[in-house]
């Protein structure tokens, strides 16, 4: 393509827009002639008389319809309908009081036009402010809210058509060809609304599919996804083609868009594929509990393209990579059958009764409600494991239910609660760490405790030394005299 091709004549786009700004001009003075007529005077003071009065009226049903809707308590369509009123109660009833105004005026045989602009004005925004309350607060909704009442007010004013033709007029020289304002505004208007269009359909589709039964919460996940992001390119390419853009130079754009995958997304590419894999072979599905190597334990709530989001029994949300669960260890606690059977250790003093303490645990065993019941060979027991330094080693081994499993620490926490109360009420010690000190030999020990740094004790200690120094020499001596007889 010839650069000279993409030039702009500024020249004639300056030419252009003197000549717009003259047509604003004469407009403009032809509005001001008319708003300032007696007239016009007479009918803006009606105007801001029923302005006051509606307010006043307005008040007592815009307050009962807030009641009704925070009596209702919850967020459903007809709330929002009724807040959608009451917020509209004010200028519908100044459009009634401009409407009786105008029946007046007729009457009387007055001009009336501009009580007619003011009231299909007011009509316009109630209308567009009904459709668009529900949306949810954003740039695009504020847009198109801005866009349909700029248009509406347009045609009521009947500037729509000039205007139309003051764009049309106005063309902008590009290379040897030229373009109006009126198709760049509507050609960026439609690709705004295909977008806009592509999101929500996409959005629609993502929440049908999860809603339906007939698949798992996690193969309806990924195919909401899937079918989000086809809508959303196909809205992006009919933008494109609707502003200009020939989609058969996106070929180089896809050639560097399959070595970006290569590289740069290498990652993000393995992760979708790790999604697939996870979804075909159902190992983890959206409800189970799971244990990752990296430690993070909780329930699946959603499987998506590029991650999973495991939310943890503390409400924390964590997104772990869809590979993580190809290329580690995962442990599916519900992953065939939900219950499984867990080791509670305690340890009682040495002597206790081992029958008392059978009997302890399983009375707690039959307090806690996570106990599997009536489960035949899967009834709790009670083993000795092993003998301690200071304790009998036993465990409580039960069965819990399918809800048990998804809160390891609140059930572990319970059954200790429950041991640890049937052996007080059976009486059973529960040791801590002790040892005993035992003196061999038949001499007497003696311990004389005296404060540190005193006189008393530094004499002592003196005295000590002596004894061992005549000690040690008579121990020399009698050595001395034994080895000659040797």
């Amino acid at each position: 393509m010839n650069p000279d091709d993409l030039e702009i004549d500024t020249e004639a786009v300056a030419e252009q827009v003197g000549t717009l700004w003259g047509q604003l001009q004469v407009w403009f003075e032809n509005f001001l002639e008319q708003a300032l007529s007696e007239a016009t005077l007479w009918q803006a003071g009606v105007v801001v008389l029923a302005v006051v009065v509606a307010w006043l009226i307005a008040r007592i049903p815009y307050k009962r319809l807030v009641e009704f809707v925070e009596e209702r308590g919850k967020p459903d369509a007809i709330g929002r309908l009724f807040r959608s009123i009451a917020s509209v109660m004010w200028p519908l009833f100044t459009v009634i009081l401009v409407w009786a105004a105008i029946v007046g005026f007729m009457v009387a045989d007055l001009n009336r036009d501009g009580l007619r602009i003011v009231a299909s004005l007011l009509m316009a925004w109630i209308i567009i402010r009904l459709l668009t309350a529900n949306m949810k607060k954003s740039f695009l909704s504020r847009t198109i809210a801005i866009v349909a009442w700029t248009v509406a007010a347009l045609y009521i004013l009947r500037w729509l058509g000039p205007t139309i033709s003051a764009l049309n007029d106005f063309q902008i020289p590009i290379g040897k060809g030229s373009i109006s304002a009126w198709r760049i505004l509507t050609s960026v208007a439609i690709a705004i609304i295909a977008l806009w269009v592509g999101r929500v359909a996409g959005a629609t589709a993502q929440t049908r599919l999860r809603s339906t039964s007939k698949l798992n919460p996690s193969m309806a996940g990924l195919l909401g996804q899937v079918a989000n992001i086809l809508l959303m390119v196909v809205a992006i390419a009919i933008a494109l083609q609707t502003v200009g853009v020939n989609l058969s130079a996106l070929t180089i754009f896809s050639g560097a868009l399959g070595v970006g995958i290569g590289f740069g997304l290498q990652s993000i590419f393995s992760n979708f594929i790790s999604g697939v894999i996870i979804l075909i072979e159902k190992s983890v599905k959206v409800g189970d509990f799971i244990e990752l190597q990296s430690g993070v334990t909780g329930l699946v709530n959603e499987i998506n393209i590029r991650s999973t989001v495991v939310t943890t029994n503390d409400n924390v949300d964590i997104l772990v990579p869809n590979e993580e669960f190809i290329k580690a260890q995962v442990i599916n606690w519900t992953l065939r059958e939900a219950r499984r059977r867990t080791h509670i250790k305690f340890g009682v003093a040495y002597g206790s009764d081992k029958n008392l303490v059978r009997k302890a645990g399983m009375e707690a065993a039959a307090e806690v409600q996570w106990t599997l019941e009536n489960m035949g060979p899967r009834m709790p027991q009670v083993w000795l494991t092993g003998f301690g330094d200071s304790s009998l080693d036993f465990e409580l081994v039960v069965w819990l239910t399918e809800e048990a499993v998804k809160k390891p620490a609140k059930v572990t926490a319970d059954y200790n609660w429950a041991i640890h109360s049937a052996l007080e009420r059976h009486g059973i010690e529960i040791p801590f760490p002790q040892q005993d000190l035992h003196f061999r030999g038949s001499d007497v020990l003696r311990v004389q405790i005296t404060p540190e740094g005193t006189a008393e004790a530094e004499a002592a200690a003196a005295a000590k030394a002596a004894e061992d120094e005549a000690a040690e020499a008579e121990a020399a001596k009698a050595d001395t005299k034994k080895a000659p007889n040797e």
